[in-house]
């Protein structure tokens, strides 16, 4: 573990290598899982506020699902997530674009420009997960079985998990944080090849 800030970041998120290969996935992450994707406390508000810019991107059923549960519920382990159509399929933000790739209504509406929020931090954050301590946060590398493409592309492409989620660590902790990071990795495997 690397202990930056208020965090203890795993070993596996430098030394893993990640990059999405949705032609291969077809964006399962945003399907498969036994609950909706993981929220903070801070984001219930704005998904609220977002909802009738994101609606009219989303799908009928996605709209049902979330008009029945609410735009976000609490899970069986007691936490913040988005609503699954039908309480066990797919997230009530995904849609779907031309190819069947999975995506998320949120995110495209983000990128339309009719809302300020991208999408929930733990999606923006995948595969790397955050587990809040009392006096500190545990980021941690999180292995899918979905996910063999992303990990064989990374490989390709040589591309570490903390810098496939850069922009999402930043968005989490701040560019500080991130620097630091990145310089604590610099100064480590430059000491790992003396």
């Amino acid at each position: 573990m690397i202990a930056i800030q208020n965090t203890l970041v795993s070993l596996n998120v430098i030394e893993k290598q990640f990059v999405c290969d949705l032609n291969a996935c077809k964006g399962a992450c945003c399907i498969d899982g036994i609950s909706g994707a993981p929220l903070t406390a801070e984001e219930l508000p704005i998904l609220d506020a977002i909802y009738n810019d994101v609606k009219p991107y989303l799908t009928t059923r996605g709209k049902a699902a979330i008009k029945k549960q609410g735009k976000h519920l609490i899970d069986s382990d007691g936490e913040y997530v988005t609503p699954l159509i039908n309480g066990n399929e797919e997230c009530a933000y995904t849609i779907y674009d031309e190819n069947n790739v999975a995506k998320c209504g949120i995110e495209k509406a983000y990128f339309d420009g009719k809302v300020p929020f991208r999408k929930p931090v733990s999606c923006h954050l995948y595969p790397v997960r955050i587990t809040k301590y009392k006096e500190y946060d545990a980021v941690n590398y999180e292995k899918w079985n979905i996910c063999k493409a992303a990990c064989k592309l990374g490989e390709q492409l040589k591309v570490p998990v903390y810098k496939f989620v850069k922009d999402a660590l930043i968005v989490k902790y701040g560019e500080a944080w991130y620097n630091e990071l990145e310089h604590t990795v610099d100064e480590m495997q430059k000491n790992e090849a003396k």
